[in-house]
C-alpha cells in the first residue's frame, strides 16, 4: 500500500479511536468525519473538506466509521444543461401523452382526423403546383416575346425591350421562384405531418394498454 494511503487510514483510525474515547462522555451523534480523494486518488478524511476539494464527491461517516450521508460531486455546466433537457423532455412527453389520452378515444378517430388534414394540405398542393404551370406558361410567352428585342435578338437592327416587358419577366420570375418554395414548404409540412401522426398512432396504442 503507498505510503499516503497508509499515513491517511491511520489518520481515520486515530481520529475514530478519540471519537469513541470521548463518546463516554458526551454524545457522538452529531459528530461528522468527511471523506474525499485527492487529485493523486488518494482517500482523505478530517472534520471538514479543503475549499479545493469542495466541489468534488464527498462522503460522512460516523464516529463507528459508518457513512452517513453522501454529498454529490457539484456539477458542470454542461451537466446541469443535459439533466435539464432531459427534464424538459420528459415533460414534453408527459404532456402529449396526456393531450392524446383527453383528445382522441379511439385509433379511427386520430385516421380520420390524419386524413382530414391531408386531405387538405393535398388540396393546397395541387392548386399551388396548377398555378406554378400558368406562371410557366407565362414566362415561356414573355421570353418568347423578348427575342425579338435588344439583348436577346440577334437582328442588329431589333428595338431595345421595352420598360414593361422587362418588369414582367422579372415579376413572372419572381413569382414563380415564390410559388415553388410554398411548394416544397407543403411537400414538407405533409411528409411531417404524416409522420407525426403516425407516432401519435403508435403511442397512443401504448398508452391505452397500459391504461
Amino acid at each position: 500500500m503507498p505510503l499516503k494511503n497508509i499515513v491517511s487510514l491511520v489518520f481515520v483510525v486515530l481520529m475514530l479511536a478519540t471519537w469513541t474515547l470521548s463518546g463516554a462522555a458526551s454524545s457522538t451523534s452529531d459528530r461528522k468525519l468527511y471523506k474525499w480523494v485527492d487529485e493523486q486518488g488518494v482517500t482523505h478524511y478530517g472534520d471538514h473538506v479543503p475549499p479545493e476539494y469542495a466541489s468534488q464527491e464527498q462522503h460522512i461517516v460516523n464516529s463507528q466509521g459508518v457513512e452517513t450521508d453522501h454529498i454529490d460531486a457539484q456539477k458542470t455546466a454542461d451537466q446541469l444543461a443535459a439533466e435539464e433537457q432531459k427534464r424538459q423532455d420528459a415533460e414534453t412527453r408527459a404532456n402529449r401523452d396526456k393531450n392524446l389520452l383527453n383528445t382522441y378515444v379511439s385509433v379511427s378517430e386520430i385516421e380520420r382526423l390524419r386524413d382530414q388534414r391531408l386531405e387538405l394540405l393535398a388540396d393546397q398542393i395541387k392548386v399551388t403546383g396548377q398555378f406554378l404551370e400558368i406562371l410557366n406558361g407565362r414566362l415561356k410567352k414573355l421570353q418568347l416575346a423578348s427575342m425579338r428585342f435588344k439583348p436577346y435578338s440577334g437582328d442588329p437592327n431589333a428595338p431595345p425591350m421595352s420598360d414593361q416587358l422587362a418588369e414582367d419577366l422579372v415579376h413572372v420570375g419572381n413569382d414563380i421562384r415564390t410559388q415553388e418554395e410554398n411548394l416544397r414548404e407543403k411537400r414538407n409540412e405533409e411528409s411531417t405531418m404524416t409522420k407525426q401522426f403516425d407516432s401519435d398512432i403508435a403511442r397512443f396504442k401504448e398508452l391505452r394498454v397500459s391504461h
